[in-house]
């Protein structure tokens, strides 16, 4: 009897790391990942190439419910890594708020009590808003690793996100959920 692979959930936001989630999936594959992506409309839609990360992972990048009775495609997950995420996502994700597919996953999976490792894209004035900060806290107290901060993800001054997508830190949120 073969072990099934640990599955990896990705939930992929509209920000500038986003084109970049292929580091992460070779990075997940390295240690035994499969891993399934989940893409908000604007990360899908503005910064992944989907074809080419559907042949990476081997699976379909979902961005929408599937239509109903359609087969379930997706694996369980084993740990999620929400990454990047944006201000918008955290916000609506802390508040309760699903009303998009990855919102309403996020919603499930963190009610199952699953690893979670958040890896935050936000600038400092976002960051400073204290609606994003009661919202941290509150991830945080459901047990949600949000990993920003000292030794984390350090926000950037407005408008130089482009100058921290080259160094954003993939291994970070993989290392958290083991």
């Amino acid at each position: 009897m073969s072990v099934s692979p640990r599955c990896l959930y990705v939930v992929v936001c509209g920000a500038g790391p986003a084109g970049e989630v292929g580091r992460l999936v070779e990075l997940a594959h390295r240690r035994g990942w499969t891993v399934q992506l989940v893409a908000t409309a604007a990360a899908a839609t503005h910064f992944l190439d989907v074809p080419a990360l559907q042949q990476q992972t081997g699976r379909p990048v979902r961005t929408t419910y599937r239509p109903a009775g359609d087969p379930a495609t997706l694996p369980d997950a084993d740990a999620v890594i929400v990454a990047p995420a944006t201000y918008n996502t955290i916000n609506k994700w802390a508040g309760g708020i699903a009303d998009t597919y990855p919102l309403s996953v996020l919603a499930e999976l963190t009610g199952l009590g699953l690893p979670i490792a958040v890896l935050p894209f936000v600038n400092e004035a976002l960051a400073a808003n204290r609606i994003f900060t009661r919202s941290v806290e509150d991830l945080r107290a459901a047990g949600i690793t949000v990993l920003l901060g000292p030794g984390a993800f350090e926000p950037h001054p407005p408008r130089t996100g482009g100058d921290k997508i080259a160094t954003f830190p993939w291994n970070l949120a993989l290392d958290t959920v083991g």
